[in-house]
C-alpha cells in the first residue's frame, strides 16, 4: 500500500499502474476508520482492480466549528487498517493541498437543501459537493463507495454525478452496526462511557417506529412512538425524525414501495450528534 499526500503524486501513481482497461474504485472518508468503512473497502476491492481510499477531514462541510475541532484524527491507525485490508493507495492531503485558496463556488442541491441534514446544517452539502467533485476529478474512479448511514449524502452525490456528468457508478453499502445496534460512526469515539451505553436507544427507537408501520400503524403513530420513546431517554435531544422518500429525502404522506421509504433521525447525545436511518 502506498500513501500519498499530494494530488500530483497520486495521479502519477495511478497512471504508472497502466490504468487503461483496469477498474479503479474510490472510498472517500474523513478517517477515524471503523468496520463500516472497511466494508466499503472490501466491496471496492472485490469489484475493482485498484482501490483508492481518501482520508481528508473536509473543513468546508462543517457548519459547526466545535464539531470540526472534535472530529477524531487517526491517520496512523487508519493506514494500518487499510494496509491489512489490501488497499492499494491512500490519499491523505492537507487542507492547503485540497484548497490552495478558499473555494467560492456554491452548489445548490435543490430540495435536498431544505430537509433533514440540509435544513439543520446549512452549507454542509455545498462542502460535500465540492470535495467529492474534487476527489472524482483527481482519482477519476470507475466506482465510488458510500455508506447508507449518510443517506442524504448519497442522494446529493447521485445528483452531483447526474448533473455534472461524472462517468462513474455510485455504490451504496448498507449500514454496519455494533452488536447492540448502534450505527457505526467515527463520531462514536466522542461518546463518554455512560453516553455509549445509552447510544443504542436511538436504533431501538427507529426499530419500534418501523414495527408500528409494519403492523399497520399510521405515519403519525410512528412519529408519536418516536417522541414517546425518546422521552424515556432524556439524555437525547431530538433534532428531527422524518419519514421520507429514500431517494429524494422529501417527507411522504404514506408508505412507498419496499426500499423507497426511509425513517431518518438525528439527535444529540451530550455534545455528540448521531444520525441513523432505516429503509423499509
Amino acid at each position: 500500500m502506498q500513501l500519498y499526500t499530494t494530488i500530483a503524486e497520486l495521479r502519477q501513481a495511478l497512471d504508472s499502474q497502466g490504468r487503461a482497461g483496469r477498474l479503479v474504485g474510490l472510498v472517500p472518508t474523513m478517517g477515524a476508520l471503523h468496520a463500516g468503512h472497511m466494508a466499503l473497502v472490501d466491496a471496492c476491492k472485490a469489484q475493482n482492480d485498484l482501490t483508492v481510499c481518501s482520508i481528508f477531514v473536509n473543513p468546508t462541510q462543517f457548519n459547526n466549528p466545535d464539531d470540526l475541532a472534535r472530529y477524531p484524527h487517526t491517520l496512523e491507525a487508519d493506514c494500518q487498517l487499510l494496509e491489512a485490508a489490501g488497499c492499494d493507495f491512500v490519499f491523505a492531503p492537507s487542507v492547503d493541498e485540497m484548497y490552495p485558496s478558499s473555494p467560492v463556488l456554491k452548489l445548490n442541491f435543490g430540495e435536498l437543501e431544505t430537509v433533514l441534514e440540509g435544513a439543520f446544517r446549512p452549507g454542509h452539502f455545498n462542502g460535500v459537493g465540492i470535495v467529492v467533485s474534487k476527489l472524482f476529478h483527481i482519482v477519476q474512479p470507475d466506482r465510488a463507495y458510500f455508506g447508507q448511514k449518510d443517506l442524504q449524502q448519497v442522494a446529493v452525490v447521485k445528483r452531483l454525478i447526474r448533473d455534472l456528468g461524472f462517468q462513474l457508478e455510485l455504490v451504496r453499502m448498507p449500514i454496519v452496526r455494533e452488536d447492540d445496534g448502534l450505527a457505526m460512526s467515527s463520531r462514536n469515539r466522542n461518546l463518554s462511557p455512560a453516553e455509549r451505553r445509552e447510544a443504542p436507544a436511538l436504533y431501538q427507537v427507529l426499530s419500534h417506529a418501523r414495527a408500528v408501520l409494519q403492523n399497520g400503524g399510521t405515519l403519525e403513530a410512528a412519529k408519536t412512538a418516536v417522541i414517546n420513546n425518546l422521552q424515556e431517554h432524556p439524555v437525547f435531544r431530538l433534532e428531527y425524525f422524518e419519514i421520507a422518500n429514500a431517494d429524494t429525502l422529501q417527507p411522504v404522506e404514506q408508505l412507498q414501495a419496499p426500499g423507497v421509504t426511509a425513517l431518518c433521525i438525528a439527535a444529540y447525545l451530550g455534545q455528540t450528534r448521531l444520525i441513523d436511518n432505516l429503509v423499509l
